[in-house]
């Protein structure tokens, strides 16, 4: 496939709790998610790259230097977080639009190494499950009633982005629809004048071609 681009799709909820696979590529190659994500919204990523060793038949930890290069474009094709992080790593980004975002994975390697085949375990976290509450109790000193709160609130927050962001894809979808509609409705207006304009015209060459041969 040499540095071909495979986009492989994988839509995961936005308030699901996570969202953990592993998937394989050859050294070269790129794998893309799509994730779609309400605005102000945190994502954390983290991975593990493993390497396939031929003499065992399996696959082992990767080997020092390989790297990960993770790339993220949001809906309207900006990049949004274009990093390369080590075999084992970990990536956060925040959203600043609703909608689809790309996440692309690749490694480091060159050509020289491209019949290398990785595994990829990767785990993908969005909203308030991306925040790790153990570490901001201890950091702000918090009771277990008030992390608790703070959860709540975090979690009425990110139902409150996903509406909206429902909301926002309802409104394109009914935009769509009437475009489309009207559309349809233009096609058969003008279908309907090209029939009318076509029989009027067979009607005026049939008369005409009845007089002249004096049939009329």
């Amino acid at each position: 496939m040499g540095t071909n681009n495979m986009l492989a799709f994988a839509l995961f909820s936005v308030i699901s709790v996570a969202s953990g696979l592993y998937f394989h590529i050859g050294e070269t190659e790129k794998k893309c998610f799509i994730e779609e994500i309400p605005d102000e919204t945190m994502v954390v990523g983290t991975y593990r790259v493993q390497v396939y060793d031929y003499s065992i038949k399996d696959y082992l930890p990767s080997a020092p230097g390989v790297g990960m290069l993770v790339e993220v474009k949001d809906p309207e094709d900006k990049v949004v977080l274009s990093r390369t992080y080590a075999a084992d790593g970990r990536f956060t980004f925040t959203s600043h639009s609703a909608g689809e975002h790309v996440i692309c994975l690749h490694s480091n390697s060159t050509a020289w190494f491209s019949s290398g085949q990785l595994r990829v375990h990767m785990d993908i976290q969005v909203g308030e499950h991306a925040v790790d509450y153990s570490q901001i109790q201890a950091k702000d000193k918090l009771s277990e009633l008030q992390l608790r709160i703070r959860q709540l609130l975090d979690q009425v927050e990110q139902i409150t982005k996903e509406q909206n962001y429902q909301r926002y894809r309802e409104e394109r979808f009914r935009q769509t629809s009437e475009s489309t509609n009207q559309r349809v409705l233009w096609w058969s207006i003008a279908q309907t004048v090209i029939l009318l304009i076509t029989g009027f015209w067979q009607m005026r060459h049939l008369k005409s071609f009845f007089e002249a041969k004096k049939l009329v």
